[in-house]
């Protein structure tokens, strides 16, 4: 609906803005935050599409994680050795100050480790991690501070009770979160800092020193960060980011369940995790790719479909009769490299996006490197 805003509202809301951010989410919200830092009398909004940030902050499986081995050997199909261990570097660093600025209680964070599972038929990928495991580790050491980061860990496969998978490799340092309470806290610590968060005012069309919302609205501002990932296109066709949707179940309690820790599987394709007795199982979107190309939330019977299947027969092969609770759907920013995009559309305006599924780990670094630039460092 189009209205005009009132002078009272234009003149106490929208007046004079320092910095303006679309996008609600990790990104955006550790940019206004570090924005703030730099700024302390500057005038801050940030203008989310959704009552809540709805792309990927609140909707993603809370892994606080920077690469399973398989992903990582993915990675440097595409990507220069130094510039995939920059990336985990960088991966890593975005969670130590995501967890800083957050705090591990209000995060939930348990690091109880991360798994990689390989089935039947999948020796060949699994040897050559075994054949990178060591030199994958000695880049790790640095930054976890072990010195076996990934280890073998087939001893476990007993009494977490899958069915045809044959070895796990762990990943010591990694753990699980709860974005939910992750987002909620970063909101707060918006509103104490004396951040505008407004939801519900999609922003249609970057302007001069200004954006033009849904409403009809014309807001300008002295700044501008585009941090809106998956849907980043929709402002700035030009960009080389896609949205790729992912689906997301999460079964009904069980009051034994074998496992804990967080669980990679094919690529990072396909991960799933405990909440306390649930199970979230998530991603697929390989199966489908063309058609969870996009920005449009939802769930199909093909991705939905083939979680399941993975569900009964891998993961809980012991639970015929688990129910599914909940399903939802979230939209990622991903391209042809997993390097995300700090790029400058003009004088005035920032583009952060392109998290390629990594947001918990990356989005705080890529957040507070989006103000530093418009900041000057």
């Amino acid at each position: 609906m189009h209205y005009q805003l009132s002078f009272w509202e234009h003149d106490a809301f929208f007046r004079d803005l320092d910095l303006l951010v679309i996008g609600a989410g990790i990104v955006g919200l550790n940019a206004a935050l570090r924005f703030r830092e730099k700024n302390p009398k500057a005038r801050i909004m940030v203008l989310e599409r959704g009552p809540l940030p709805i792309g990927a902050s609140t909707r993603n499986a809370g892994f606080a994680c920077f690469g399973s081995m398989t992903e990582l050997l993915d990675d440097l199909a595409t990507l220069e050795e130094h510039q995939v261990w920059n990336l985990v570097r960088r991966r890593y660093d975005g969670l130590q100050r995501l967890r800083r600025r957050v705090g591990d209680k209000a995060l939930e964070f348990r690091q109880l480790g991360g798994y990689e599972l390989f089935r039947a038929g999948e020796e060949d990928i699994y040897v050559r991690c075994l054949d990178q495991m060591n030199s994958f580790n000695r880049e790790l050491s640095s930054l976890t501070g072990e010195k076996e980061t990934f280890q073998v860990a087939d001893e476990k496969l007993g009494a977490f009770c899958f069915s045809g998978v044959e070895h796990l490799i762990w990943n010591k340092a990694e753990g699980q979160i709860h974005t939910g309470n992750m987002m909620r806290r970063l909101l707060e610590l918006a509103r104490k800092a004396d951040i505008d968060v407004l939801g519900g005012i999609p922003v249609e069309q970057l302007a001069d020193q200004a954006v033009v919302t849904q409403q009809g609205w014309t807001i300008p501002a002295r700044q501008i960060i585009v941090a809106t990932n998956g849907f980043a296109r929709h402002l700035l066709p030009g960009l080389s980011v896609e949205p790729a949707r992912n689906q997301v179940l999460v079964t009904e309690p069980l009051a034994d369940l074998p496992f804990r820790g967080t669980f990679h599987y094919d690529r990072g394709y396909v991960y799933f995790r405990n909440i306390g007795n649930r199970v979230l199982l998530g991603g697929a979107r390989h199966l489908a790719k063309a058609e969870e190309t996009t920005s449009e939330f939802g769930m199909t019977e093909t991705i939905q479909g083939a979680l399941q299947k993975l569900l009964h027969t891998v993961i809980l092969p012991g639970y015929p009769d688990v129910s599914v609770t909940s399903r939802w759907s979230g939209i990622m920013g991903v391209g042809t490299t997993k390097q995300p995009i700090l790029h400058p559309v003009n004088d005035h305006t920032l583009a952060a996006v392109r998290l390629g599924g990594m947001g918990v780990a990356i989005g705080s670094l890529l957040g507070e490197e989006a103000a530093d630039v418009l900041t000057g460092g």
